[in-house]
């Protein structure tokens, strides 16, 4: 009984190993241009946010979107330069410009709480 309970026990264990190494994995591509694209759309809620609460007035809110529209641009010329991919180089430089933004924008949302 006890063999015949650890000869199942093993059999559904290695099927399920089997199993999950056959699912196949997501396109890196995919996966990072996801997360700029969710990066843009995350920092224009913010901005929009701010603007609508009154955290970052009007003159601030436009010149941040215009920062954001910058970024959009670039990533565009980087995809157009290298086939409608981006290359490690290439996101990393996104990254920066979108992490010195979003310190922009939270900075720009904040500046009165120091008063």
């Amino acid at each position: 009984m006890k063999v015949s309970l650890l000869g199942v026990g093993l059999l559904a264990l290695t099927s399920t190993l089997g199993f999950a190494q056959a699912a196949p994995a997501a396109p890196q591509v995919q996966r990072h241009a996801a997360s700029i694209n969710q990066r843009r759309d995350n920092q224009q809620m913010r901005i929009a946010q701010g603007v609508r609460t009154g955290q970052i007035n009007a003159r601030k809110g436009a010149k941040l979107e215009r920062r954001e529209v910058r970024i959009g641009r670039t990533e565009h010329r980087m995809r157009a330069a290298s086939g409608g991919r981006l290359t490690r180089p290439q996101r990393v430089r996104l990254n920066h410009k979108l992490n010195r933004t979003s310190r922009a924008i939270y900075r720009a949302r904040h500046n009165r709480m120091k008063q």
